[in-house]
């Protein structure tokens, strides 16, 4: 008995993992409405050297040059990170999509059966919905409002815990005045911006990927 259970499992493993021309048609369709997620990561392996970068140029800029000459720095700096985006963005993201067949698709054919692949599908074109774009939309607006009522509601509880903090921390360091200024909202007042300012000390500024 143990044994048929066995061999039916088998079996039944290997007719999930098999390929099929359907198959493949849903793997192809789930690859197009993917496009978009795999450009995305291409662009973060490319821009995650020059944030390093721009890190560490943040530092060296503030510390050793003068500050007669570091706008004019930045800015070269800038300049060449750009073209490194320029150049690097386009040839990373027409690889991934070229290579994405090969090497998504037999995962997903291989882990998902005929009907998983075809319910994926659906899920996936939901989210390409005008409804679920609109919702998208909306993204910023709701994270503003909860922001907004989030800081009004816990601003007098959260601050004197960011004052006490600011004077242990002074305290721990030898000062005698406070480390940090006026206390910023709790929560941001808007969404929060996908490529960040790197080095907020600096004027240095991480440009965009090209076709974001």
């Amino acid at each position: 008995m143990k044994l048929f259970f066995a061999i039916a499992l088998c079996v039944a493993t290997a007719a999930m993992a098999q390929s099929s021309p359907a198959k493949k048609e849903l793997v192809a369709k789930i690859l197009r409405l993917q496009q978009p997620s795999i450009e995305r990561g291409a662009s973060i392996m490319v821009e995650r050297p020059a944030q390093k970068i721009m890190q560490q140029a943040g530092g060296v800029l503030q510390n050793r040059v003068p500050p007669e000459r570091r706008a004019a720095v930045a800015q070269d700096v800038e300049t060449d990170l750009k073209k490194y985006l320029e150049d690097a963005v386009p040839l990373v993201r027409e690889r991934a999509i070229k290579i994405a067949p090969a090497t998504i698709g037999p995962l997903l054919e291989e882990k998902f059966s005929e009907d998983e692949l075809r319910q994926l599908v659906a899920v996936l074109e939901m989210l390409e919905s005008p409804v679920s774009r609109k919702f998208e939309q909306l993204g910023p607006s709701i994270e503003k409002a909860l922001a907004e009522k989030l800081d009004a509601d816990m601003r007098s509880v959260i601050e004197p815990k960011v004052r006490a903090l600011d004077q242990a921390v002074v305290a721990h360091l030898g000062g005698s005045s406070s480390a940090v200024g006026p206390i910023a909202p709790i929560a941001p007042a808007g969404p929060v911006n996908p490529t960040p300012a790197l080095g907020s000390n600096s004027v240095l500024r991480l440009p965009k990927a090209m076709g974001k």
